[in-house]
């Protein structure tokens, strides 16, 4: 993609926002197709922190310095999480807004009322029994694997990645299967900015539903334990609690998966070397979360007024967005071995850091490890030039990706 000539220089007092010159557009098929190279030129351009447009009209700056992320991720007093100041301004059709616009969670929360929603999270997520897990995933992954072994070939997103996310974090919620369909609709129409204020209804009614079920039908789940913390949240707090997990739980999940499996079966230091057992599926998973991380920008601040850093001015109630894959390739950190390397940033940093990457690791450990036992000799069906990026300036995402095997029987199910 072209980028556009430099909106300003990098002497002090200037500012990334209130330029009249071209800003980056994140929301291009352009940019999805190879984003990396456009954070090439970005930094060579601009430095750490970039102009950009979020969606048509929507102004941010981009940051793709990793020490100048992690200085914001570990200054919420500078940086807090709040939007509500900005988002006055925004219309309501705006198709980021659902994604980045307030809500009583801990996403988009400071201080004491940010405490309090993620001690209730962490209440939730604390006891989810891990090696329950594992044994809910193998138990998931197979029936699906079934589905499709005797064709010869599947698309690992529609049929594998996304019911399997989507299936782990209903069982891990206590979520009946109707309101998990209504919850995961309107999950996709957000994430896809594609009618989003409705997807932003059927998702707000869908958890509604089960918050009020949990209410009077308790169980071993996540939603029952945030319902018991002494929070005490009520039913309109829970909605948007729930919310942020199906955020978190689905669509990153389903990028997580996918992604490592691309990686695996078109790079030949993990493609033999996995399947072959020298390196492991975390090893893949620690590359990927490096260098394609699922959500690839995202942890917006708003800074409350104007704060000079990295001798440029940023604009006081506008966004700034880290962008978690530029961060990661950033040349001041970037090393050669990824495994057993957790220095990226995928899960955050600092007091907004993702309190459930350890179940995220161990989700998509097994899902890959089950479909590569019961497929090894899987192989892309297309070349790697023929697949396509969803465009969307949050998440790195394939749109499909056929695989191809020898026919196999199904495999015999767990009870």
């Amino acid at each position: 993609m072209t980028m556009p000539s430099p909106a300003h220089s990098r002497a002090p007092l200037t500012s990334p926002i209130d330029t009249d010159g071209p800003r980056v557009s994140l929301y291009t098929p352009e940019f999805a197709a190879d984003p990396h190279a456009v954070y090439r030129e970005m930094r060579r351009r601009y430095g750490a922190l970039v102009p950009v447009d979020l969606a048509p009209g929507v102004p941010a700056t981009l940051v793709v310095g990793y020490y100048t992320a992690l200085r914001i991720f570990n200054d919420p007093d500078h940086f807090p999480a709040d939007p509500r100041a900005w988002q006055k301004n925004v219309p309501a059709d705006c198709p980021v807004l659902p994604m980045m616009q307030w809500r009583p969670n801990a996403l988009r929360n400071a201080g004491d009322a940010h405490a309090r929603y993620r001690q209730a999270n962490l209440a939730g997520l604390e006891k989810v029994d891990q090696y329950g897990l594992h044994d809910t995933v193998a138990k998931l992954a197979v029936p699906l694997i079934n589905e499709f072994c005797a064709n010869g070939s599947a698309d690992m997103v529609r049929q594998y990645a996304f019911p399997l996310a989507f299936a782990v974090l209903n069982a891990m919620l206590g979520c009946p299967a109707e309101i998990a369909q209504q919850a995961a609709t309107g999950m996709a129409a957000i994430f896809e900015g594609v009618d989003a204020e409705r997807g932003n209804q059927l998702l707000a009614g869908a958890m509604l539903e089960l918050a009020q079920l949990k209410r009077v039908e308790p169980g071993d789940d996540i939603t029952t334990r945030m319902l018991r913390h002494p929070a005490g949240l009520s039913d309109n707090e829970m909605v948007h609690q729930l919310g942020t997990l199906y955020g978190a739980g689905i669509e990153p999940q389903q990028n997580l998966i996918v992604n490592t499996l691309l990686l695996i079966l078109t790079d030949e230091r993990f493609g033999g070397s996995v399947l072959g057992g020298t390196l492991s599926t975390r090893d893949a998973l620690d590359e990927v979360l490096f260098n394609d991380p699922p959500m690839a920008n995202f942890c917006f601040t708003f800074p409350r007024q104007p704060i000079l850093i990295d001798d440029v001015w940023l604009p006081a109630n506008q966004p700034v967005v880290i962008s978690i894959a530029a961060c990661n390739t950033d040349p001041t950190i970037a090393a050669n071995q990824y495994a057993g390397n957790r220095s990226h940033l995928a899960f955050g940093a600092g007091p907004h850091v993702c309190p459930a990457n350890s179940l995220a690791y161990l989700i998509a450990q097994e899902a890959i490890d089950q479909l590569l036992d019961a497929l090894p000799e899987i192989r892309l069906a297309v070349s790697p030039g023929e697949l396509t990026w969803r465009p969307g300036p949050f998440h790195r995402a394939l749109t499909a990706l056929p695989v191809a095997f020898p026919q196999s029987p199904p495999l015999p199910q767990q009870s």
